[in-house]
């Protein structure tokens, strides 16, 4: 399972390390030790981007004061397969991003809820890669 330390986790949701570590204390997102540092499992973190980006106070966060240009950093919340494509949603920030692919595509990078990708925007395509 992929975990992320309080800064990665914190800076994909566009919020504070405090602000994170705060939610674990107040227990909005579970955290665990591993190797002596604080991490966040892949999965909670998906849960909580999805949960941030359907309500307005999201608009608060630092990421709303930051240009995104084109390539967005983001946790993948929801990855739904076919035989043939894959509907990819991702959270960037104050973003939510969706991007249609072929299913090998998104098995080869191994999308699944909790993954740390990177959506790159041209006109009406969103492109999705792997960090």
């Amino acid at each position: 399972m992929t975990t992320y330390r309080v800064a990665e986790a914190a800076a994909l949701l566009g919020v504070s390390d405090d602000t994170l570590r705060r939610w674990v204390e107040a227990g909005r997102l579970t955290a665990t030790s591993e190797g002596g540092r604080t991490v966040v499992p892949g999965p909670e973190l998906a849960a909580l981007a999805e949960s941030l980006a359907d309500h307005p106070d999201r608009e608060q966060t630092r990421a709303s004061s930051v240009s995104a240009r084109n390539r967005l950093a983001g946790i993948v919340t929801r990855v739904v397969r076919d035989r043939v494509m894959a509907q990819v949603e991702m959270v960037c920030g104050p973003y939510r991003m969706v991007s249609l692919m072929s299913a090998e595509a998104a098995d080869e990078l191994g999308l699944e809820p909790g993954v740390r990708a990177i959506a790159s925007v041209k006109s009406t395509n969103v492109v999705v890669e792997r960090p």
